[in-house]
């Protein structure tokens, strides 16, 4: 049972050694040139969802008023910077002088639908797990942290389970909890089981197929027996529902009477909303935001461009005011090493209108009819607004924001919809609004199945496997060879046995090419986050289906023109493989 041992006595949190090592036995038997794998980190594990109420609520109760300074280059290694004049370094991006060089491959923005950004007139951002990319090894394991004790003090589940601890690298997004069962499923995108697991024990073939593959109606994979790992932020609570399912397994005494895998499930999501309501973990990351979230002094430069490009620009996330304050200082403040300092509203330059609480995904139906407040900045007073007009309270005159802005102040609301966006934007056209988001039901799905936006999703995980694929190009290329000559060598083998019934012929080599073949994983448990085997998985085909772009970062969008033109890649058919050179 995989249940390593650590105790969580409080809330302070280990950091984590953010390498990960592939086995040595995994590059004794792939024939590497570079031989440089190693150095081909980690596996991310962070979750969305900054969970907070819709517009109903008014205030969350936070503390903390001040906004720490932050040391530049502390994980900034995995950005381009060029030196500044005082010797710090400065974000290199397509504006600046030096602009127009080739992108590394992990910073690529890659396009599934043409998309000319001459034709967008707004961009907008959500905040959390887009503009700020949480730490695994510290955020998720302080919620995973913060959700065991839920359980054992809220929950009544055994205290040793306070002896657990989170493996951040071992989940992986496009994954599906079978809740009545207790498996963790990966599926291609025509939804066949490939890989499933019962908590930490793989499922043999034979299991696969009569659980999930004899139906003559396929399950749809959906709510309310199974649930969707599609955000980072799920993968802790993944992981802690594998570790459940063995634990009662293994202890069926020590499980609260009556609760079977899915009560399970259903106590770890009660669990994470516990956690989450409560206000503990923003309070720790409102602390002492840069050891929960990661540096990218990119984001202020891209901003500048789009603005300056002629585009608004603007924000829309569940987090609320006081919180998504905080986040923003620390993302967008200048870079010094002074230490801390107080909250101030600098960063709402590079915005023309800010949402908080804004309860998507429901807000991007255009029936809506969530209230909308105009929030006032330094006291956080929310004023009722009727359709984005400020209404005065008796004897009083609708308060005027003292921003040191361009031209237009940013206006800063809570709740509403996507009219109101619209209004406050004087967007046209659905389709002159490019979104960026991480979460492909949350932020991409609706925004672009109901609206008709343009979308761009944020795959932090897509700049590790993109190296991994130029690393093992010339490999791919031979086992591409190899599966050619395995196809070739079946056809002759069944040849064979049809017309001498001889089942022996040429079996030992067609097992060295198979296995050649099963040493293509990227991930030591689940594989590559975009295939199933040969198949596109799941979250692929959603990632194609509703995203028009894709890409690792969100100040990847700095490295390239604000007027490009995104073209996607040619599309091809089984049979034009064998024809078109490549």
């Amino acid at each position: 049972m995989r249940i390593p041992k650590k105790p969580v006595s409080s809330f302070c949190v280990s950091l984590f050694s953010s390498s990960f090592e592939l086995s040595p036995t995994f590059f004794s038997r792939i024939p590497l040139r570079t031989g440089t794998l190693r150095k081909l980190v980690r596996f991310p594990g962070t979750r969305k969802g900054i969970h907070t109420a819709g517009a109903s609520q008014l205030r969350a109760s936070y503390s903390v008023d001040k906004c720490h300074g932050t040391v530049v280059g502390d994980r900034s290694s995995n950005f381009l910077h060029m030196a500044t004049s005082d010797g710090g370094p400065k974000p290199f991006i397509w504006s600046s002088p030096e602009g127009g060089r080739k992108i590394e491959l992990g910073k690529h923005i890659f396009c599934n639908r043409s998309l000319n950004m001459k034709s967008i007139v707004a961009v907008g951002f959500d905040m959390d797990y887009t503009l700020a990319q949480y730490k695994p090894e510290t955020f998720e394991s302080l919620a995973y942290e913060g959700t065991i004790r839920k359980l054992v003090c809220d929950l009544g589940y055994p205290r040793e389970l306070l002896d657990w601890s989170f493996d951040w690298k071992y989940m992986v997004r496009g994954l599906v909890l079978d809740k009545k069962r207790g498996n963790i499923l990966k599926m291609d995108r025509h939804k066949y089981v490939k890989v499933a697991y019962h908590g930490f024990k793989e499922l043999s073939k034979e299991e696969k197929v009569g659980t999930y593959g004899s139906t003559l109606i396929r399950d749809s994979f959906d709510e309310p027996d199974y649930a969707l790992i599609d955000t980072l932020f799920s993968l802790a609570e993944a992981y802690l529902f594998a570790q459940l399912v063995d634990f009662r397994d293994h202890n069926p005494g020590k499980v609260p009477e009556g609760v079977d895998y899915s009560r399970m499930y259903k106590d770890v999501r009660a669990a994470v909303d516990l956690c989450h309501r409560d206000g503990t973990l923003k309070q720790m990351v409102a602390k002492d935001p840069k050891q929960y979230i990661n540096e990218d002094t990119s984001i202020v430069p891209m901003l500048k461009m789009l603005r300056d490009s002629g585009r608004s620009t603007f924000l829309v996330t569940n987090s609320l005011w006081d919180y998504t304050n905080i986040v923003m200082n620390f993302l967008c403040e200048s870079r010094t090493i002074s230490g801390s300092r107080k909250c101030n509203f600098d960063w709402l330059q590079y915005f023309d209108v800010v949402i908080t609480g804004s309860a998507k995904p429901g807000f991007f139906h255009e029936d809506n009819r969530a209230n909308l407040f105009e929030v006032e900045p330094e006291s956080a007073m929310l004023l009722n607004t009727d359709n984005g007009s400020p209404i005065p309270q008796v004897g009083s005159t609708s308060p005027s924001l003292s921003l040191k802005g361009p031209n237009k102040m940013c206006r800063i609301f809570q709740g509403g919809s996507v009219a109101h966006l619209h209004k406050l934007l004087s967007i046209e056209s659905s389709s002159q609004v490019l979104y960026v988001g991480d979460h492909i039901y949350g932020d991409i799905l609706r925004s672009k199945k109901v609206l008709g936006w343009r979308t761009m999703l944020v795959v932090p995980e897509l700049e590790r496997e993109v190296e991994l694929l130029w690393e093992l190009r010339d490999t791919r290329k031979e086992l591409r060879l190899l599966r050619i000559q395995r196809d070739n060598i079946e056809d002759k083998m069944h040849r064979l046995k049809w017309s001498l019934k001889f089942e022996d012929v040429k079996f030992e080599e067609k097992q060295k090419l198979s296995s050649a073949l099963d040493e293509l994983e990227f991930h030591m448990v689940w594989g590559q986050l975009m295939k199933t085997g040969y198949q596109n998985s799941r979250f692929a085909h959603q990632v194609e289906r509703f995203a028009c772009l894709y890409t690792s970062q969100v100040s990847n969008l700095s490295l390239y023109s604000p007027d490009k033109y995104y073209r996607p890649s040619e599309d091809f058919m089984p049979h034009e493989f064998d024809i078109i050179p490549f």
